[in-house]
């Protein structure tokens, strides 16, 4: 039995590192990992597994809205607070972030840029935030430039994510064809809810009607089979595609 323990755990960590590769992690983890087997397996299951599951993503968009209902300015008055207090380069990436959720989308780009010159600025959660701001800066050239490199230095990290926002961000640039091309690569690798409602939006928004049949055809497919609380998860999303569908229509 003793034995077997000792495999379970070596099994656990030998997950979580290849989780680390993916995801794109400092390879120190590996070391925690395997120097550790149990103990490092935990740390990083909260650490760094838990808040990038789906489930903590859900319970945590929930957790903010209650917190942003209640009190607008809160997360960005505490993280303004904590960089006043310890201007460290984490505070700083923290209220980058609380500007960019709270608009405020010039100073956000203006704070990763600071980030981007301090001794993290090859962080690619860093780089990747920042490709944000610009975007939502109306900079998407220089976020699309952003997405490339990053997913050059780092092909592992949150592929998904950057595939969605670079697709946006050469839209929005008025890129179509690379657009076109990164939302198709995308859903090819991803045919997720989120991944085909962008899609067939932005094919309405670009008149593309075809290819927006196809993506709405899936999803039809895909809604069928969710039960009430998958459906309500993805309300938004759906209700996004709706409009557009409408506003198409018109």
């Amino acid at each position: 039995m003793p034995i077997l323990g000792v495999g379970l755990h070596i099994l656990i960590a030998l997950y979580f590192a290849v989780h680390a590769v993916r995801s794109g992690r400092d390879m120190y983890w590996l070391l925690v990992l395997f120097c550790f087997p149990l103990l490092g397996s935990v740390v990083y299951f909260f650490a760094i597994y838990l808040p990038q599951s789906r489930l903590d993503q859900a319970i945590a968009r929930a957790g903010r809205s209650v917190l942003g209902s209640l009190d607008p300015g809160r997360a960005l008055r505490e993280a303004r607070e904590a960089f006043d207090l310890t201007p460290t380069a984490q505070n700083q990436t923290r209220l980058a972030g609380a500007m960019l959720d709270a608009g405020m989308t010039a100073e956000a780009a203006q704070q990763y840029e600071a980030c981007l010159q301090g001794p993290f600025g090859s962080d690619p959660d860093i780089r990747f935030g920042a490709a944000q701001a610009l975007l939502a800066n109306a900079q998407a050239g220089e976020s699309a430039r952003m997405l490339t490199a990053l997913r050059a230095s780092h092909p592992a990290f949150h592929p998904e994510k950057l595939s969605l926002l670079l697709a946006r961000a050469y839209s929005t640039a008025g890129r179509k064809n690379e657009a076109a091309a990164e939302f198709a690569h995308l859903v090819e690798r991803f045919p997720g809810v989120e991944t085909r409602v962008a899609y067939a939006v932005w094919a309405l928004e670009h008149n593309e009607p075809l290819l927006a049949d196809e993506q709405c055809r899936e999803l039809g497919r895909l809604r069928k089979q969710f039960n009430n609380h998958t459906r309500s998860l993805h309300a938004e999303l759906f209700k996004k595609l709706d409009a557009a569908l409408k506003t198409h229509r018109q």
